[in-house]
Order: C-alpha cells, then sequence, then structure tokens
C-alpha cells in the first residue's frame, strides 16, 4: 500500500489540532540524551577478550544489558541484533557468530554500577536529581498565545535494541541515536529559533504551522513511515480542549447510533459486495469494539484490525457464533467468540469463500474484506454522521459501558466497596477494549501476603472471641470490658473484609489493563460525576497526573450522564 504524501501524515497525525489554532508559539527545543561514555569492559569472544571501538562497545552494551531477559533468548532478537552489530564491526571483524559471544563481562560491569547507585545516599540522589532538573527546566514549558504551558515528553530517546510487543519482526533491531538533524521544529514566525544544544550541529527545518498541536517531531528510528511528537502535556489547555472535542463527538453519536444501526442492519443482505462488507465490518466495530485496522508492510508486526482481517482470523462456530484469533494493536492477542446476527455469520462465510478477481477461491492469507479498507470505511460513516470515524464507536461504546454499569451496579457500603464496583465497571470496558496485560511477577508474591496478613488477623480475631468468652463468663454483670472487646473484634472483622475484597478484585483484575481505557477512552465527566454522587474521593480513581489531564472535567454536574 502507498504511503501517504508527507503533508497528509503530519495533517492525520495525533498532533493534528483538531481545528484549533494557536497565533504564537514559544519553546526551547528538546532534551538529547548525553553522548556515550566508553567503559572499557570487554566482550569475550571464544574466550578471549576483544577490543571494541566506542560505538561497537556501546552497543554490545545494550544487549549485555539485557542477558537476563526472556528478549535476549528470542531467536529474532539475536538475529537483528547480530545483523545490525556486524554492520558497526566492519565486514573483517573479529567477532563472527553470537553464538561465540560472552556479554558476562559487562553484564557484570552493568551490575556493579547499579549497585553503587542504590548505595548512594538519600541527599546524593536528591541532589543528582535536582541537578538533571535545573538542566532540564527551560524545556519543560512553552508559551502558547502568552500563556505558559507545560510540555509533555520533551526528551529524546536514547539510542537502543528495539524490543517490541509480542513476536514483533524487529525486535532486537537498533534503534540509532536521533540527532537535531533529524528533527523539526515547530513555532511561531516571530519566536526565536530555539538554540541547537549540540555544537556544530542544526534542526532539520523550522515550521510555523500553528494547525497542529506538535512542537517538534522527527522520524522512527525503527519504522521510518512512523513519526515521533513532542507534544504539550496532557494537562495543557489545548489538549484539555481536544479530549473535551473527543468525547462530544462520541456523546453525539448516540443522537445517531439506532439509525446507522439501522442502516448497517439493512446491508447485511446487499448485492453490492462493498456495501455489504461497509454493513458487516461497521456491525463488527460497534458491536465488539474492533479498531478499524490499517494495511501493513511485510517488516512490521503483523497486527490486523476490521478491515484487514485475514481468512483464517475468523472461524464460523455453528449455528451462528464467529471464533476471532488474531493479533491486535501492539500484538496482544485477540481471541473472542461471540454470537452475530444470523445473517452476519452467512455473510462471513460468503467472504471466507468468495472467488478472487483470478477465479480461485479465497484461502489463508487472504483479506476477509477485500472490498473495503479503512479510508471507504470512514468515508461512507461520515456521510451518516459529521466527523463520524470508526475510532469514535470505541471511545462510544467504552463510556456508554461504563456509565450504563456503573448507574446499573449497587451503589451502597464502604467506599472500598463503592472503589471495588467501579474497577469491576471499568474491567468491563477494558475486556471489550481488549486491554490485557501479562499476570505481573510480583502477583503471586502479593497475593501470598495479603493471605498472611489475613490469616493474621483471623488467628488475632479468634484469640479475641476466646477472651470475649472468658470476660462473659468472668463478670456477667459488667459490660465494660465485653463492650471494649467486642469493639475490637468488630474492627479486626473490618480490616479482614476490605483485605478480602482487595484481594478478589487483585485476582480478578491480574490480567486487565485498567489503565489504557481510563486515559483514551472513558470520557472522564462519567467517573467524575460517579465521586460526587458517591462521595468517593476521585484520587482514589484518578491518580495525579490524570487529575490534571481532567481539569476540565472537574467541575461537570453529578448529575451528568454520557
Amino acid at each position: 500500500m502507498k504511503s501517504p504524501s508527507f503533508s497528509k501524515q503530519l495533517k492525520t497525525s495525533p498532533g493534528s489540532g483538531g481545528g484549533q489554532k494557536w497565533t504564537t508559539l514559544e519553546h526551547n527545543g528538546v532534551v538529547f540524551p548525553p553522548p556515550y561514555k566508553p567503559h572499557g569492559v570487554k566482550v569475550l569472544y571464544k574466550g578471549r577478550p576483544v577490543d571494541l571501538t566506542p560505538e561497537q562497545e556501546e552497543v554490545a552494551t545494550m544487549f549485555a544489558v539485557m542477558k537476563d531477559t526472556d528478549y535476549a533468548r528470542k531467536t529474532q532478537f539475536i538475529e537483528n541484533f547480530m545483523q545490525d552489530w556486524r554492520v558497526i564491526l566492519g565486514k573483517n571483524h573479529i567477532i563472527k557468530r553470537f553464538e561465540d559471544c560472552d556479554f558476562t563481562p559487562i553484564y557484570e560491569w552493568h551490575l556493579e554500577e547499579k549497585e553503587k547507585k542504590k548505595q548512594m545516599t538519600a541527599e546524593e540522589k536528591k541532589s543528582v536529581k535536582e541537578e538533571k532538573l535545573k538542566q532540564e527546566d527551560k524545556y519543560t514549558w512553552a508559551i502558547v498565545d502568552g500563556v505558559k504551558e507545560k510540555v509533555g515528553n520533551f526528551r529524546v530517546e536514547p539510542p537502543g535494541l528495539f524490543r517490541g510487543r509480542g513476536e514483533h519482526p524487529k525486535m532486537g533491531k537498533l534503534k540509532m541515536r536521533i540527532r537535531p538533524r533529524d528533527i523539526t521544529i515547530n513555532i511561531g514566525k516571530d519566536a526565536p529559533i530555539p538554540p541547537c544544544p549540540i555544537p556544530g550541529e542544526r534542526w532539520k527545518e523550522v515550521k510555523h504551522d500553528n494547525t497542529v498541536t506538535w512542537l517538534a517531531f522527527w522520524n522512527d528510528p525503527i519504522n521510518p513511515k512512523e513519526f515521533k511528537y513532542v507534544f504539550l502535556a496532557a494537562s495543557s489547555s489545548l489538549k484539555g480542549q481536544s479530549d473535551k472535542e473527543k468525547y462530544e463527538k462520541a456523546r453525539l453519536l448516540k443522537d445517531y447510533i439506532q439509525s446507522i444501526r439501522t442502516n448497517y442492519t439493512r446491508d447485511f443482505t446487499s448485492k453490492d459486495p462493498t456495501k455489504q462488507q461497509i454493513a458487516v465490518a461497521t456491525y463488527l466495530i460497534d458491536k465488539l469494539a474492533l479498531r478499524a485496522g490499517n494495511e501493513k508492510d511485510d517488516d512490521e508486526a503483523d497486527t490486523v484490525g476490521c478491515c484487514t482481517l485475514k481468512v483464517e482470523n475468523v472461524e464460523l462456530v455453528p449455528p451462528n457464533k464467529l471464533k476471532f484469533d488474531f493479533l491486535g494493536k501492539d500484538s496482544i492477542r485477540y481471541m473472542n467468540t461471540v454470537e452475530v446476527e444470523p445473517h452476519v455469520y452467512r455473510a462471513i462465510g460468503d467472504f471466507r469463500t468468495a472467488r478472487k478477481s483470478n477465479g480461485g477461491r479465497k484461502e489463508k492469507g487472504d483479506d476477509l474484506f477485500d472490498f473495503l479498507d479503512t479510508s471507504k470505511l470512514n468515508a461512507h460513516l461520515k456521510e451518516l454522521m459529521p466527523g463520524l470515524t470508526a475510532k469514535v464507536f470505541r471511545t462510544y461504546n467504552a463510556s456508554i459501558t461504563l456509565d450504563v454499569v456503573l448507574n446499573q451496579a449497587t451503589q451502597d457500603g464502604s467506599e472500598a466497596e463503592k472503589i471495588a464496583v467501579y474497577r469491576h465497571a471499568n474491567k468491563e470496558v477494558a475486556v471489550i477494549c481488549n486491554h490485557q496485560r501479562s499476570v505481573s511477577k510480583s502477583h503471586e508474591n502479593q497475593m501470598a501476603k495479603l493471605n498472611e496478613k489475613i490469616n493474621d488477623l483471623a488467628a488475632q480475631r479468634d484469640e479475641l472471641m476466646k477472651g470475649l468468652r472468658r470476660a462473659k463468663q468472668e463478670r456477667p454483670n459488667k459490660n465494660s470490658v465485653p463492650e471494649a472487646m467486642e469493639k475490637k473484634i468488630s474492627q479486626v472483622d473490618a480490616r479482614i473484609g476490605r483485605m478480602e475484597l482487595d484481594r478478589q478484585v487483585k485476582e480478578d483484575l491480574k490480567t486487565v489493563a485498567l489503565g489504557t481505557s481510563k486515559i483514551n477512552y472513558l470520557d472522564p465527566r462519567i467517573s467524575v460525576a460517579w465521586c460526587k454522587r458517591h462521595e468517593v474521593p476521585m484520587e482514589r480513581i484518578f491518580n495525579k497526573s490524570l487529575l490534571a489531564k481532567f481539569a476540565w472535567a472537574m467541575d461537570v454536574d453529578p448529575d451528568f450522564r454520557f
């Protein structure tokens, strides 16, 4: 698939202003990682130490520090690392085979350096941190239309080995060092050009585009067709305005959703294959909150969305269920079996076995929706509602689910019980959006400690109960001691109840990532209004950064409904 023009990519990027414009913009550029400092520790090759140039040593160190990770044992990671390292080593270098390399000396040096940092006193750590903040302070702010706004990600990522999610085909490849000559800066026409922080270098380009909200960008070193951006912080007024517009558009979908569903239901049986595929794809995006998907190059992760599903990604399960199995965004596996409308079931069956342009039947690897792509789908959706895209369905379904589940759940109980209700509602959204995570390495240890505390409290309660029975027998007419003991037992019972609730929630949510939907898909006004109605401190729902990001939503009426 031919990539869109450079200007189009900028306009359709996440940095686009969504109709917002600034008049003046001034900032100080970006922070680059420090230059590499050689340590002189040698790699062993066939048991013998090998001299390396600083550049060769830097790349060797990138691998050595990952020596005990799962990545360093993956064949694809090792092959990509060696391929890029050989380029830097040169054709005539003694190092040829990974199997003969021993990175242990550098790994041990790395552990020693980590230990030295751990041994620093609190005052030393504080001093280092303060010095870093002092050096970076001028980069943390931008002046937008005369207002001082915080900058989000102003640091350029250091060079390293690409990890990726899942089984990414480029894992292990070298992310080269980004330099000023790679970076385009965006400022106001009359603003001073940020001084280049590296002597003898200059910025790639300086732009004055007031229709986008990015401050700087450069090509991703691993996927050059993609970009890395510097934006204003999530708490900035422009970002808050953009977020509010996003959720208002999703709320607007409520007024159109029934007619849209009637429209695509009618076209399930259309004789026009494009119309039929648009109808079925829209149904799946609406019902399952699937991403639309975009075509991938051969060297990118084999991830798909609705429009790019392959024949093998959807299996028919009679009488009318579809079994999905594919890698979604960030190589997160999507596995789900869902009951669908009979017309959708039959249509998917027809799409899987339809004839291709060459006359043959579709087979594994062929597109399920061969008459459809994301641009065609979004063009159709815009005809049904102004500004509607497939992405809006995801925001709508996530937010409406949270709103409905929260308002159907029992709201009585302690603060901890109310928060558990919220987290389970959040979980339903995360499941819909396929926001998964692997069970953390610390989960079993945390659960064991929690169980130990519960058992200790239970033993304490048993002892108190025995004492209470003895006290009642010894002092049948004096209530002061039994009352005090009963109060103590009640307090212990309450602690056990809170811990058991915490244990249940931790276990239920161990494979679900709640943060992504809360940050990107859930209208924060739903959560704020719910907190106000049920007297739950907002700090228990949103962390400090989200409270700042969603400052625009904090004055919402308690009766707000999505």
